[in-house]
């Protein structure tokens, strides 16, 4: 592996070193060693609870899984059709081998680990392990990304520091992506950039219970005729987005609580009872993210 040689490289340099170690998998196509698979047999895997589209939902909340029939032949022997209907058959296959490839990745990574042990130099090494989006396995009748749903825009994010007292522990705390280069910045000890949109963690580290931002964004354009540009916002416990044309009409709205019923099963944004919870986040996700920052 490239990652293993050129830490080998650095380690013999002796300097101070960043490395972006990027993991293909379980990136499409999904491909990986038979014995992955063997780790899923066929009858263990089972559609997810939330396979059927939230009641209410607008319709640019979805697409027509065209990163999948952009593949052609993404399993063996089966073609996604141009419609990107899923057959439940594919469905399972699909399910099987991602979670093969996650582990074959997770694989990957140990050795990786693996060697900074053995050159001595994990005591010293910063390790930050995160993924770029979330993926939906059939959830809300979606495969792929793409998507303003929770099950895409929440991604996995493990920090490291050597000497580190919160080994172990979790935060609550809403932090995005967007975070990590002032986070890295901060503890390496190099200049904090004014311009960027982040804002560093680093006292999370030290405290995961810190009270933090209140909202984390995103947003995802929906390809079409007409496109629509859809404006996410998270909070502790709700997920609001607003679909909106290019002359920013409103085309739908969805709301999700997130505590209470975390499978996003139906859009309340329509609820009588949510008015204000609507009216308060809409407000907050137009005032944007410098009005969330801690």
């Amino acid at each position: 592996m490239k990652a293993i040689e050129t830490l080998r490289d650095l380690k013999a340099d002796g300097k101070p070193f960043f490395l972006a170690v990027g993991f293909v998998k379980p990136h499409l196509p999904f491909t990986c060693p038979q014995k992955y698979w063997d780790q899923y047999p066929a009858e263990s895997i089972q559609m997810p609870a939330n396979a059927a589209r939230p009641a209410n939902a607008p319709e640019p909340a979805f697409h027509n899984n065209y990163e999948l029939a952009s593949y052609g032949t993404v399993l063996e022997n089966d073609t996604v059709p141009e419609n990107g209907e899923v057959s439940e058959t594919m469905a399972l296959n699909l399910i099987r081998v991602y979670r093969a490839c996650v582990s074959f990745m997770d694989a990957q990574l140990g050795r990786v680990l693996d060697e900074l042990d053995r050159l001595g130099l994990r005591e010293s090494t910063l390790i930050v392990l995160w993924g770029d989006h979330g993926y939906h396995l059939g959830e809300q009748s979606v495969w792929t990304k793409m998507t303003n749903f929770e099950h895409d825009t929440r991604v996995p994010l493990i920090v490291s520091l050597p000497g580190m007292k919160t080994t172990g522990q979790h935060s609550r705390a809403l932090v995005e992506l967007v975070d990590l280069y002032l986070t890295l910045a901060q503890l390496c000890d190099l200049p904090l950039p004014t311009h960027l949109e982040g804002t560093s963690f680093v006292p999370l580290l030290s405290d995961p219970a810190t009270p933090w931002k209140n909202a984390a964004f995103s947003q995802y354009l929906r390809p079409g005729k007409p496109p629509y540009m859809g404006r996410s916002i998270r909070t502790d416990r709700w997920r609001y987005t607003e679909w909106r044309d290019l002359k920013q009409n409103l085309v739908g709205a969805e709301l999700y609580d997130e505590t209470n019923e975390p499978q996003d099963n139906s859009n309340l944004s329509n609820d009588s009872s949510h008015k204000q919870t609507v009216s308060d986040l809409a407000r907050q996700l137009h005032a944007g993210w410098k009005a969330a920052k801690p």
